[in-house]
């Protein structure tokens, strides 16, 4: 679910966007407010979510303030996949589509498109990665995320 802080701030700081097609639902804030207040379990999910939020909100402060571009970029692609995936990557987990243009990923790593083109090409050159636009294949999964600096705790997902 995004944006649960709605529920109790007024007005938005930030926007989101897809990067793919995607179906959404809009739900009243006052059927959520309902719906946690006659179940407790509900509340409590949504609570978890919020807070996997802010870990992934400080993992991100930490990327963009203290990481070089190299980390930056191979964190954003470790984090994706592993949320893609949820697991350790199978052979056919390996190959993937990366939905962001160069210019997306320089927003998201706080970058030119000109570095994150370079540190892409870095990952190339060191055989961490291979890609074909915007199809990528993890060719070390495990170097990635050394190079990354990627712990997938903070994702809470398993």
């Amino acid at each position: 679910m995004v944006d649960l802080h709605h529920l109790e701030l007024r007005t938005a700081d930030h926007n989101v966007q897809a990067l793919n097609e995607a179906r959404i639902a809009w739900i009243p804030i006052e059927a959520i407010r309902a719906t946690i207040d006659a179940r407790p379990a509900v509340a409590r999910a949504l609570w978890r979510d919020t807070l996997i939020d802010g870990a992934i909100q400080r993992e991100w402060i930490l990327n963009v303030g203290r990481r070089d571009a190299r980390t930056r970029i191979a964190h954003l692609l470790c984090e994706l996949i592993y949320r893609r995936n949820s697991v350790p990557l199978s052979e056919t987990q390996r190959r993937f589509e990366l939905p962001m243009s160069q210019e997306q990923i320089a927003d998201a790593t706080a970058l030119t498109p000109v570095h994150v083109n370079r540190m892409l090409q870095h990952l190339e050159a060191e055989q961490l990665i291979a890609r074909d636009r915007r199809m990528f294949v993890v060719q070390d999964w495990d170097a990635l995320c050394r190079v990354a600096d990627f712990n997938p705790a903070y994702l809470n997902l398993m």
